[in-house]
């Protein structure tokens, strides 16, 4: 029964993962920064400019799909909850792969506003880039109790990553809505 495998320590299985996690945990910040702050060559033939309103819909789609999988749990339907998490979770990651790819070719874009919109767009940035690392172990805990069945596991750590998910959703929107006009 659930409620004993639960109740039980970690299995090595879920030691195995939860190590995989762990590590990805890491590296992808790393990653992330690494790419961020990599100097830029020229990319002749490579055009990405279009990466970040690409980026901007699939933040948008994220939040919507979180949302509908928060209404259909809190009606009890668990099957179509589980589908929209995973929607959420497959186009989190095609963003984290786009973001990648936009960051390794694409050009730095600088926000040209003035105070106190400039305060308010680094004050959203900030939270969005911190909480943006937060959330990839959290997304990737709910993911796997989700799907292994570990349902208490599961309803206890979700209860931090769905705001925070939902947060960088909508603000990666924000920051793309407020940086739009500086980019070349």
């Amino acid at each position: 029964m659930n409620t004993v495998r639960e109740s039980n320590l970690t299995t090595e299985k879920d030691r195995k993962f939860l190590t995989v996690i762990a590590l990805l945990s890491v590296a992808i910040p790393l990653v992330v920064a690494v790419l961020f702050f990599m100097p830029k060559g020229d990319t002749p033939g490579v055009d990405v400019s279009y990466l970040p309103g690409f980026h901007a819909i699939l933040n948008s789609l994220t939040a919507i799909a979180l949302v509908v999988g928060y209404g259909f749990v809190k009606r009890g339907n668990s099957r179509a909850h589980r589908a929209a998490m995973l929607v959420a979770f497959g186009l989190s990651s095609l963003f984290l792969v786009s973001y990648v790819t936009y960051h390794f070719l694409g050009q730095h874009t600088v926000y040209g506003g003035d105070a106190p919109l400039k305060y308010i767009y680094y004050f959203i940035l900030l939270t969005h880039i911190v909480l943006a690392v937060v959330i990839v172990p959290l997304v990737l805990l709910s993911v796997y109790f989700g799907i292994t069945n570990q349902l208490k596991r599961h309803r206890r750590i979700s209860r931090w990553t769905f705001p925070i998910w939902l947060y960088v959703a909508v603000t990666g929107v924000l920051v793309y809505l407020m940086i739009s006009p500086y980019y070349a």
